[in-house]
């Protein structure tokens, strides 16, 4: 099959004839109908973080079932299908307390040692980052990590559930638990803070602001459900927040991650309230911090991952929601591309303008 990998950090992405295994125990061979391009694939093309070479990345991926592992139970030939890259073992105690975003052995979904690769590329194993490799004509991910969804979705928007989707809207449902009424702040209007946006919408939020530096984004923001919209770059963030609030948010989410807008960030919101951190443009970031602040403003401050999510459930909610017109993943796309123009694709995305570029031609 064809699959466009990694072969050196920084090198960029280079498409290749790739082996691909047969399903064993319960993994299951997909073949792939749309993969998108997330910045955390990029960051990890150019940046050493300990995945050996060559590698394949992908972690948006969608398609349908076309053979099964002997042991799988919850999926069968035909079916459409949502890649996650939360990988559970389904065992712990934290996936059997409904954090498998927490889980203690992800490794569980992979291949153990001395069993032969799943991917290999010239007689080479093929690292499959995150479990899953979607920009190739086919993926073998175990079923742990694929979530079945409605034939009526189409395959560019099921993509984009299995990352931005549930990262971005289950920061604000699950991790802060937003409530009907409440004001929330999403910095960073990017395509997981348009998620955001719109999973505030679904919890009732009454005052949804979004800060970014870019008014074409702002623009989009509106159209997902901000009720206010502000240019940091033209005024005072926390005044503007603190002024349509009039005493601070509830909550506010970082999808920036500099040191600067996380301090504004906590800043925005009231006291009490939670600021939560997603994004990160600069891994070396700190943050000083007043502990007798903190005690006296009972203000908190949380990190978050892949959007607290529990993918077996939100991934078909946000799909149904989809389906019913509730929840906007038409807006996000913004380009489609080949499988061996992934290079293109991601120099696409400096475009303030694009939200989401997806893979949906040279799959077959």
């Amino acid at each position: 099959m064809k699959a466009t990998i990694v072969r050196e950090i920084g090198a960029g992405f280079v498409t290749e004839d790739v082996q691909i295994a047969a399903p064993i125990g319960r993994e299951v061979l997909v073949d792939v109908k749309a993969s998108g391009l997330c910045h955390t694939d990029l960051t990890y093309s150019r940046t050493n973080l300990g995945s050996s070479l060559p590698m394949l990345l992908g972690h948006e991926v969608a398609g349908v079932v076309a053979q099964v592992g002997p042991d799988v139970t919850e999926l069968a030939v035909g079916d459409h299908v949502v890649g996650c890259l939360v990988q559970s073992c389904g065992r712990c105690t934290a996936c059997l307390t409904g954090r498998t975003f927490q889980c203690e052995h992800p490794e569980a979904t992979l291949r153990h040692e001395g069993e032969p690769p799943r991917l290999s590329v010239g007689g080479e194993p093929l690292a499959q980052v995150f479990g899953l490799g979607g920009f190739a004509q086919q993926a073998l991910i175990h079923e742990n990590q694929l979530v079945k969804v409605s034939e009526s979705i189409p395959f560019p928007q099921a993509a984009l559930l299995g990352c931005g989707v549930v990262t971005g809207a289950g920061a604000v449902i699950n991790t802060s638990n937003t409530q009907a009424g409440d004001s929330i702040v999403v910095i960073g209007a990017g395509g997981v803070g348009l998620n955001a946006i719109n999973g505030a919408l679904v919890a009732g939020a009454s005052t949804i602001i979004a800060v970014d530096v870019a008014d074409d984004k702002l623009a989009k923001a509106r159209r997902f459900g901000a009720t206010h919209t502000i240019n940091s770059t033209k005024t005072d963030a926390v005044a503007e927040v603190m002024a349509i609030t009039g005493r601070g948010a509830d909550a506010a989410f970082d999808f920036v991650g500099i040191p600067a807008v996380t301090q504004s960030g906590l800043d925005m919101i009231r006291p009490g309230g939670g600021l939560y951190l997603i994004g990160i443009l600069d891994p070396s970031a700190t943050l000083p911090l007043l502990t007798i602040g903190l005690i006296g403003t009972q203000k908190r401050i949380q990190g978050v991952y892949m959007g607290s999510t529990t993918p077996k459930h939100d991934i078909p909610l946000y799909a149904d929601l989809y389906l019913q017109g509730r929840f906007n993943l038409d807006d996000l796309l913004s380009r489609e591309i080949a499988l061996d123009e992934v290079n293109e694709g991601y120099d696409a995305l400096k475009d303030s303008e694009v939200t989401r570029v997806v893979i949906t031609s040279g799959l077959s």
